[in-house]
């Protein structure tokens, strides 16, 4: 833990705060006037924030999805089928899809064209998941998160492994991700 002094001009205070909470994880921000009180010296009680994150295996994500061959027939035919806009189950299964094609790729496709298309269809899950309302609380590392900028495709399984988890029959009270119309 360390503290951080920042000396700004007071209409900039927020902004600065909001940049300092996106780098670090705050615990206490205080603000005071400069002695000539045309500035603010803001303190800030920080630590590292961290963006080692404990993702799903794949195998752990993935267990229990349709086969590549079954999963590509439902994203082509709602695709074809389906509303004019695709909603965010035909995307999270899309970027779950071509992560599960890359990581049949040795390395886990590191350095092939199914792993650019896996960390492209991740990023674009995620940048339409940092705009929505429907965030979920609970899930270890939102959109928005470093650890989430940090690693697309882990979030994406982390977001498979939530959906693909059925609550319908449960006392949860949260909707089931899985069947949002249940």
């Amino acid at each position: 833990m360390f503290e951080i002094r920042v000396i700004c001009d007071p209409a900039d205070t927020d902004d600065v705060t909001k940049a300092l909470a996106a780098a670090f994880t705050l615990s206490d921000v205080r603000r005071r006037p400069t002695r000539g009180r045309k500035h603010v010296r803001l303190y800030a009680t920080a630590e590292p924030r961290t963006t080692e994150a404990q993702w799903p295996t794949p195998e752990a994500a993935y267990d229990g999805a349709p086969c590549i061959a079954d999963e590509l027939d439902w994203l082509n035919r709602t695709a074809a089928d389906g509303p004019d806009e695709l909603d965010r189950e035909w995307y999270l299964r899309n970027a779950a899809l071509s992560d599960r094609i890359a990581l049949r790729e040795p390395n886990g496709g590191a350095a092939s064209d199914e792993a650019e298309v896996a960390e492209a269809t991740a990023v674009y899950l995620l940048d339409s998941d940092k705009g929505s309302i429907e965030l979920r609380s609970g899930c270890a590392f939102p959109a928005g998160h470093p650890a989430a900028e940090a690693d697309p495709r882990g979030y994406v399984r982390q977001e498979y492994a939530l959906w693909s988890v059925c609550t319908c029959d449960d006392s949860s009270e949260l909707p089931c991700l899985k069947h949002p119309s249940a």
